[in-house]
């Protein structure tokens, strides 16, 4: 089944295809439709939202795990392990929709930030599915429904006014991302993967050029870009409509 194959002799999709634009026009339009009917939920409906659409996704990632291990091997750890800066809506998601306190707060900074940014980006730019899978194959409709989700929830929480983003949510928002980027740090150096790219080169993309140019300053450049950058984009251009 040609939908869930995973080896060199498939053809992708490609990036500013047909295919990727119909991905892209898909998954905006299903946004807009869920926020036109959900932006006027309370608060207690918008955090069902994140929890339902948090095991939704969670259970997608399990799928996605084992079918990349059982096609590819447990050493293929870039492929399956979910320590990327996106794949960071699946704990930000439960701490937003099963924690309280502190800690959902700091679910809810992210989600509202980073993950808007972070599914943009993959949303115009999608590197690590289409340019390798065909456009009707579970990793690339796994990627869009992923950022798709990660848009969604980004800009819910913001539109219902779920959080009131301050200045001081930078700290919240680079915590997590810094706690996570030593981890996988750590679980790079001991199996030479390359998760949230803080580790090595990622050839053909803008990463390389950081790379390029920062040279062995490149993991804190990385790790210090993501921890803050995606924040005060985000905070910056609500701050202004708000005025």
């Amino acid at each position: 089944m040609k939908f869930l194959e995973m080896n060199d002799d498939l053809d992708p999709c490609g990036m500013f295809t047909i295919g990727h634009f119909l991905l892209l026009f898909l998954t905006i339009t299903t946004v807009l439709l869920a926020l036109k009917y959900t932006k006027a939920k309370k608060e207690e409906k918008v955090k069902k939202i994140i929890q339902v659409t948090t095991v939704f996704l969670w259970i997608l990632e399990i799928f996605k795990i084992v079918l990349t291990i059982r096609h590819c091997g447990l050493s293929a750890v870039n492929k399956y392990v979910p320590l990327y800066f996106c794949s960071l809506i699946l704990y930000a998601g439960i701490l937003s929709g099963f924690s309280k306190g502190k800690l959902q707060h700091i679910g809810d900074v992210f989600l509202s930030t980073g993950g808007i940014v972070a599914s943009l980006v993959f949303l115009i730019c999608p590197l690590t599915s289409l340019p390798n899978y065909p456009m009707f194959h579970f990793i690339s409709f796994h990627s869009f429904l992923l950022h798709g989700s990660m848009l969604y929830i980004g800009l819910l929480l913001i539109t219902t006014n779920y959080i009131k983003l301050t200045k001081k949510d930078i700290l919240y928002y680079s915590g997590l991302i810094i706690t996570l980027s030593i981890i996988a740090l750590i679980f790079n150096k001991i199996t030479g993967g390359n998760l949230m790219f803080v580790s090595e080169n990622f050839p053909g993309t803008f990463i390389e050029i950081i790379y390029d140019v920062t040279g062995p300053f490149f993991s804190a450049v990385m790790i210090l870009t993501q921890a803050t950058l995606p924040f005060y984009i985000v905070y910056t251009l609500v701050d202004r409509i708000e005025r």
